[in-house]
């Protein structure tokens, strides 16, 4: 992990916020989803990049049905 000197307080509902130089270099817009991991001590934030359901893969995906899937499973499909 990469230290950026940044320091926040979390407030009375339990937020923080996240600064807009580094909202600006991760492509961090407004209502943008962020995943949350925890990995022992650590709180991880991510930028949610929907997934395939069916080989997990975040490239060329579209939603079909309330459903995430890639364009390489769906010719798959139409192969069956």
């Amino acid at each position: 992990m990469k230290a950026t000197g940044i320091v926040r307080k979390v407030d009375d509902l339990g937020r923080i916020v996240l600064p807009i130089e580094l909202r600006r270099t991760l492509s961090i817009d407004i209502k943008d989803p962020l995943e949350i991991y925890v990995d022992g001590e650590y709180i991880i934030l991510k930028k949610y990049e929907p997934a395939c359901i069916f080989c997990g893969s975040a490239v060329d995906v579209i939603n079909h049905n309330g459903k995430n899937i890639c364009k390489n499973c769906i010719e798959e499909l139409k192969n069956l």
